[in-house]
């Protein structure tokens, strides 16, 4: 990965993981251990899902960077639904405490997706390519009168 990717990637996970630290604790304090455990796995599941997904929508703006804009809705509503089918399917599991869960996966999933747009707007990535340091002048073209 290149550094301006590891760079986003981190501003993006630190304040997430930052959000299910509080949550964790929050939920330990209303929920007892099991939302405690809720919150922390929540945490680890919108850190790995984004996480992936930042990956993927990076390799697809270098590889096929015309698909960029449609992948990244594809891959967010992906995402998305792939949160909640992890909510559906853990909605009555006894390991850990499911509400505490469910509002981590949410606070997680938001805390991601501002910093992780924040990180972007930060970001100084050109969109013009600079002229080549070789020095050569551009061919005229078109009428020279």
């Amino acid at each position: 990965m290149p550094s301006n990717d590891v760079r986003t990637l981190a501003q993006a996970a630190v304040p997430t993981a930052a959000v299910g630290a509080v949550a964790a604790v929050v939920s330990g304090v209303v929920a007892g251990g099991k939302g405690a455990v809720g919150a922390l796995v929540a945490t680890a599941v919108v850190i790995l899902f984004m996480g992936i997904g930042l990956y993927v929508l990076q390799r697809t703006a270098k590889s096929l960077p015309h698909l960029f804009q449609a992948m990244g809705l594809m891959l967010y509503a992906a995402q998305i639904l792939l949160l909640f089918v992890f909510l559906t399917a853990f909605k009555d599991t006894t390991l850990f405490h499911p509400k505490a869960f469910a509002f981590t996966l949410v606070a997680g999933t938001l805390a991601w997706i501002v910093a992780q747009t924040r990180a972007h707007m930060k970001a100084k990535i050109l969109y013009v390519e600079p002229d080549s340091t070789t020095g050569r002048k551009a061919d005229k073209s078109g009428h020279s009168s």
